[in-house]
């Protein structure tokens, strides 16, 4: 059991990291940067791999009624926010400093826990969190190649994931791949109407690179590690423990930073490699106090 919970754990980190890397790689190297028609493709093969697994017996999936998908659509339009502006961000930010930004978005679920639930946390915990908080509120301040703009998308990313968290932890569906398609369909409507408004429809035309092999590949890779990462993800957090799950996820944030810098441009400085570092270590204590928790 041990053995298998290492190789899935590990599974999930290539999986993370390839997803990671190929995104970046279209977003920044290539210069797509159309997140309409990005994270539309990326979210209309997610549905589709996903009702066609379905159809197989390969995932489970049950008879979704309208009243859940109303029910769900908060959860869908943080789900939307989080990869519209996650997107916008990554194709400008290096991937250490986009993890060290997500990371706060940890704080922000734990901050809303606390003044809604008021839930009570270790001293640890709540250390890790002011770290993982301040080293994202620094990063801009030591970076100048992260300008405003970037920053707030970032922002406003690392909130709807904060709050998508906070939200579905709350209400959960019955099978989760439920959740994950209502999420699909509801971005690639939304995407496929805001990609005309945006300019991104004409634009994403006259892309020198859109008959470009490199290009075609680079999308579908980026929409397929899509998908899986979702998979491995589920089978994570089904197969282990939340502790053990957590564990792998910081795990494979540490490679994707320690790996970025070899295929990616990076031009870091000691002040933002000490907030990078001191994110990390936050993160590290986090999931120590869950573990110190849970024993």
């Amino acid at each position: 059991m041990q053995w298998k919970g290492h190789m899935t754990g590990l599974v999930f980190s290539i999986v993370f990291v390839g997803s990671y890397f190929t995104n970046k790689f279209v977003l920044s190297v290539l210069k797509f940067t159309f997140p309409t028609l990005f994270q539309g493709w990326q979210t209309l093969v997610g549905a589709v791999l996903l009702l066609l697994s379905g159809r197989l017996g390969w995932v489970e999936m049950s008879r979704i009624s309208r009243s859940t998908v109303l029910s769900w659509l908060p959860g869908s339009l943080m789900f939307l926010g989080s990869i519209y502006a996650g997107s916008r961000a990554l194709s400008h930010m290096a991937i250490p400093y986009f993890f060290t930004l997500q990371n706060a978005s940890q704080a922000v679920s734990y901050l809303l826990l606390r003044v809604i639930h008021r839930e009570k946390t270790s001293w640890l915990k709540l250390i890790s969190m002011c770290i993982m908080f301040l080293s994202a509120i620094n990063l801009p301040l030591h970076n100048p190649g992260i300008d405003l703009n970037t920053y707030g998308w970032a922002v406003c990313h690392l909130a709807c994931v904060g709050k998508y968290h906070q939200f579905s932890s709350f209400w959960v569906l019955k099978v989760v791949f439920d959740q994950q398609y209502i999420n699909y369909m509801f971005s690639v409507c939304l995407l496929a109407l805001a990609a005309h408004p945006t300019g991104d429809l004409f634009a994403a035309w006259e892309f020198p690179l859109l008959a470009s092999y490199t290009f075609q590949w680079g999308c579908c890779a980026s929409a397929l590690l899509g998908f899986l990462l979702l998979l491995a993800t589920v089978k994570l957090k089904s197969g282990l423990s939340l502790e053990e799950s957590r564990t792998w996820t910081f795990l494979s944030k540490l490679t994707a930073v320690t790996l970025s810098p070899l295929a990616f441009h990076l031009d870091p400085n000691i002040p933002s490699f000490a907030c990078v570092f001191s994110s990390l270590v936050g993160e590290a204590l986090l999931v120590y106090s869950e573990m110190e928790t849970k024993a």
